[in-house]
């Protein structure tokens, strides 16, 4: 029984250390997950959640920065009861969480891990059963993992600087973009060739006849079969990029985006985008419309309307055309508002937060 306890200590407070840095990698994408939850909440339960939506900020870096400081109290054997209580309520909560979401269809990706490891409702659900059963064999067995006495100061002293690291690493990831970047728009990634399968996709067909289902890897010819479902039998191969579009008045430009160098200065929202950050952005898109080798075109990606936009621009003095793209995807391509992109030929060979806004130099040695 020792040796269990011991691997359901190493194993859980691992996983919380990492799940907790994955979260807090990206505390705005966390914190998009969370409003989630609680516009899906303040529909079935009570609209009173709606409130929580301007905090989501606040319970990502919290709750993050939580699994880590108990993922290390854990693994520093610190207060050991209080923090298998702990680990035990938060993993209660996530479980039920994980369940509603499978059940009842509702979030389809819990966020987990990020973007870092994409898990189905239900298997974030098996995750957090098999979490809560390790907890609870831990607070059963924790007499196997009582430290010696006289280092509760140094488990203390792990735990302080657990704290500290934690919420300063949330906090600078909320004013930069992410330190390791999981998404389909990182540095490097060519968006047209995501946009496509990487091979020939596959499918198997679910059938019905006679109330009985079978599976048929071509389409049956027999029409007596009434068609249920079709299945991909290689769904990694299908294009990791399915919503990228660019458009305004006139039509669809999203081609002409992937032509030459695009310096893209995405704004989600206007409502909720940094205005004074336009300064650096505005003397960014003027210095760079003067570089004559390489070329570099400024164009803006806003979520916003047409009429509300045009206001907001002559505000800021945002002197570049602008298009309109889905605002999801533009919280994917990055987590500021407003955030810098530079593309090549599609590719993505530079991503900024306004807070580090480049140079026109900087844009011409990229290119």
């Amino acid at each position: 029984m020792k040796l269990i306890s011991r691997i359901c200590w190493l194993f859980v407070g691992g996983l919380f250390i990492f799940s907790g840095l994955i979260k807090i990698n990206d505390p705005v994408g966390t914190a998009i997950k969370l409003e989630e939850y609680f516009e899906v909440f303040s529909t079935d339960f009570s609209p009173a959640f709606l409130t929580l939506i301007p905090y989501a900020l606040y319970f990502s870096i919290f709750l993050s920065a939580l699994e880590i400081i108990l993922g290390v109290a854990l693994l520093v054997r610190w207060r050991l009861r209080q923090v298998l209580v702990s680990l035990l309520a938060l993993m209660v909560f996530f479980t039920f969480l994980t369940f509603y979401s499978a059940y009842f269809n509702k979030v389809t990706d819990c966020g987990c891990f990020g973007d870092a490891i994409k898990l189905t409702p239900w298997q974030s659900f098996t995750k957090d059963i098999v979490l809560l059963v390790m907890i609870v064999i831990l607070l059963l067995t924790q007499q196997y993992l009582v430290k010696k006495s006289g280092k509760s100061t140094v488990a203390g002293m792990a735990v302080a600087l657990a704290t500290l690291v934690s919420f300063g690493l949330g906090i600078y990831a909320y004013r930069h973009e992410p330190f390791v970047d999981f998404r389909a728009y990182k540095v490097g990634n060519n968006i047209p060739t995501l946009m496509k399968p990487s091979a020939q996709l596959k499918y198997k067909y679910i059938m019905e006849k006679n109330g009985q289902q079978e599976e048929f890897t071509d389409y049956p010819k027999d029409t007596t079969f009434k068609f249920v479902k079709m299945v991909p039998l290689n769904p990694e191969a299908g294009p990791k990029i399915t919503d990228f579009s660019v458009w305004n008045n006139e039509g669809d430009f999203t081609q002409q985006i992937f032509a030459g160098n695009k310096l893209l200065i995405i704004v989600q929202d206007i409502r909720k985008t940094d205005a004074d950050a336009f300064v650096a952005i505005n003397k960014l898109v003027g210095d760079v419309e003067k570089l004559a080798d390489p070329k570099v075109e400024p164009i803006v990606l806003t979520a916003s309307s047409s009429q509300d936009f045009d206001v907001f621009r002559h505000d800021v003095n945002l002197a570049a055309p602008y298009y309109f793209g889905d605002g999801t995807v533009l919280k994917t391509m990055t987590r500021s508002n407003p955030g810098i992109m530079l593309l090549k030929d599609g590719q993505v060979i530079g991503k900024w937060h306004y807070n580090d806004t480049p140079s026109a130099g900087t844009v011409k040695e990229l290119l």
